[in-house]
């Protein structure tokens, strides 16, 4: 008898050390659960306000186009204001991102201001369709504008006042043509328009109108002179092979981030993502 309890006892004490062992088992998590505990990153929303260059519309329109169909919670707008006042709406926080069609002033970055290059644009000097000169040099160029040469005869072209379009005090376009026409505060112009859209329409209706336009910006109803020989084209700004050319700048304020939605356009817009989209809208890509 005292055999059989002994057994018995043994017997009981083993299934509870298999019980117990049993009972320390760690329980798998049910399918599924991994996944439902990541986080996803919350979704762009709100608004961009870009404010400047009148030369980068079509630039800053592509970009914006694709990014509010990728991130449709966000809406980019853009204000044709001209250089000058993109740069002082970066600068007194009116805008998210100033727009620039020429690089920064020493004055401006010591401001806090900062200038990055989106893309390259050549200014294209154009001339009405029936004219019949096909190149000019920059210093005849210069000569033009400042009123040395005012006949077409002088240049090859059938005799006629050569009229000087050009663009108001504050533009990037003026600036950028002027400092590398040598030109500044000396050219002599019949109109000063205020757009790139504008200056392309007077010189389109006038046969003896001479003017300048960015490269992204030109339409088939004026016609584009070659520079000392060179076309104005995304190959020959990139390579510099054509003289009259400047940047595309976005202008931001050192220490004062941007919002979410902001610094994605930013970083989209400076990535080789929006290559195309820049090359599609007449400019050079830098990234």
């Amino acid at each position: 008898m005292k055999k059989v309890f002994a057994i018995l006892l043994t017997l009981t004490m083993t299934a509870a050390l298999l019980a117990g062992c049993g009972g320390t088992k760690t329980e798998e998590p049910a399918a599924g659960n991994n996944d439902a505990q990541t986080e996803q990153p919350a979704a762009l929303s709100g608004a961009v306000a870009l404010n400047g260059s009148t030369s980068m519309e079509k630039v800053v329109g592509a970009l914006g186009e694709q990014f509010m169909a990728d991130n449709s919670g966000v809406s980019v707008t853009y204000d044709a204001t001209g250089s000058g006042a993109g740069i002082e709406a970066a600068s007194n926080g009116s805008a998210d991102i100033g727009l620039s069609s020429r690089a920064l002033k020493d004055e401006e970055t010591a401001s806090g201001l900062v200038g990055t290059t989106v893309a390259l644009d050549g200014i294209a000097v154009i001339v009405n369709p029936v004219s019949g000169v096909e190149d000019l040099t920059v210093e005849q160029i210069a000569k033009i504008f400042t009123g040395e040469i005012t006949d077409w005869s002088q240049l090859g072209g059938e005799s006629g006042t050569i009229s000087c379009i050009g663009r108001e005090a504050g533009s990037g376009t003026r600036d950028g043509f002027e400092s590398i026409t040598g030109t500044k505060d000396a050219c002599k112009l019949d109109q000063e328009l205020t757009s790139t859209g504008a200056v392309i329409e007077a010189v389109a209706g006038n046969p003896n109108a001479i003017g300048y336009a960015s490269l992204s910006a030109l339409k088939d109803t004026v016609k584009a002179v070659t520079v000392g020989g060179v076309a104005c084209s995304e190959a020959t700004v990139l390579d510099g092979s054509y003289e009259i050319q400047r940047p595309f700048v976005f202008v931001t304020k050192d220490g004062v981030a941007l919002s979410a939605q902001a610094q994605a356009f930013f970083d989209f817009a400076t990535s080789s993502d929006a290559n195309d989209l820049i090359r599609a809208a007449g400019a050079v890509p830098v990234a």
